[in-house]
């Protein structure tokens, strides 16, 4: 029987309670959470790391989502990475935005914490969670 490997992923949040909140969401899913408190140090980690896949914040001091997700899918190790956005930012033309610029997905906080882990792990690449 092949055993499941626990998914790592990366949650990029600037806000301490939102961070706390993720986090224990997809702990109780079975994920192992990385964290960055800006899309800078977002960045260098998703090098570093090589997370599963990326949960990140749109609008974060020093660099914001999208610069950050920029740079992610412009490094060959890391432009693989599914990146799922995490906004307070609910205009249709936000998500379109997101969307447009490579994240697998776009929710809207406050997020729903029923559903929050299903959708995040929703975006793991097959491949990876099976050891």
């Amino acid at each position: 029987m092949t055993a499941l490997r626990q998914p790592r992923l990366l949650l990029i949040e600037d806000n301490e309670t939102n961070r706390y909140l993720a986090t224990f969401l997809l702990e109780q899913a079975g994920a192992a959470v990385l964290h960055a408190r800006n899309g800078r140090l977002g960045v260098e980690l998703a090098q570093s790391e090589q997370p599963d896949l990326i949960i990140m914040d749109i609008q974060m001091p020093e660099m914001d989502g999208h610069e950050s997700a920029r740079l992610i899918r412009a490094q060959p190790d890391t432009a693989h990475i599914p990146i799922v956005g995490v906004s307070s930012f609910a205009m249709a033309e936000d998500r379109a935005r997101a969307l447009a610029a490579g994240f697998a997905d776009y929710l809207e906080k406050p997020f729903e914490p029923e559903t929050f882990a299903r959708r995040i792990l929703a975006h793991l690449p097959a491949t990876k969670s099976q050891a």
